[in-house]
């Protein structure tokens, strides 16, 4: 069973979010709360696997409370759900150790789903957010044609393969079915690339994959 808290400001959303994940028969949701500060404070008691977490909140906001869940309770993975579509929060929130960005507006289903993805430690990007991210790295001249990373030109066939899959925001598992290999080989891979191009994690990948995408076409 998979614990969720709920952390939004509007009474109505918890309560309409809330219906529709207690139907999903592995999701438990065990708290909610109007701000991050009331947040932190229930996360204590519930202990829960996944927050959904509202950026604008009175108190403490969602980027806010991001850091402080991340950095005091690590093995707490939370899931920024919103419905402004606003740049430097979604760079905030996900700079901050937020496993994923979706509308409040994503179906039910999906968002069952995304959580499930997030527990297990896989990133979750919604529709247009990668090229929001975009601008976090250098962008060149629109007349110029950027160069290949050196570190980028190193990585091998299978792993630009890879690398390619994660720019879609294909998990593991995905990933493995699609090129025949297993989870365990994919594992190996994503390790190595993060490694390669001192990345953090694979929202870094996704970010660096789009950018270059043409290249890693090119060179496979």
């Amino acid at each position: 069973m998979i614990k969720v808290l709920l952390v939004d400001d509007q009474s109505l959303i918890r309560q309409g979010l809330k219906a529709l994940l207690e139907l999903e028969p592995d999701l438990e949701i065990v708290g909610e709360a109007e701000n991050g500060e009331v947040a932190l404070n229930l996360i204590i008691q519930s202990l829960p696997d996944v927050v959904l977490m509202d950026i604008r909140m009175p108190i403490m906001d969602g980027v806010a409370a991001t850091r402080e869940i991340c950095k005091n309770f690590p093995g707490v993975k939370v899931l920024v759900l919103t419905t402004f579509d606003d740049d430097e929060y979604v760079k905030a929130a996900l700079q901050h150790g937020a496993m994923g960005y979706l509308l409040k507006d994503t179906p039910s289903e999906e968002l069952a789903v995304a959580i499930r993805a997030v527990q297990k430690g896989y990133t979750q990007l919604g529709p247009g957010i990668v090229k929001k991210l975009l601008i976090q790295f250098p962008t060149p001249i629109p007349s110029q044609t950027p160069s290949m990373p050196p570190s980028l030109a190193e990585l091998t066939p299978r792993e630009k393969e890879v690398l390619q899959l994660i720019a879609i925001g294909a998990n593991n598992r995905e990933i493995a079915q699609q090129l025949y290999i297993s989870e365990g080989t994919v594992k190996n891979h994503v390790t190595n690339i993060l490694n390669r191009l001192n990345l953090r994690d694979r929202t870094q990948a996704a970010i660096i994959a789009n950018t270059y995408i043409s290249y890693l076409n090119e060179s496979i």
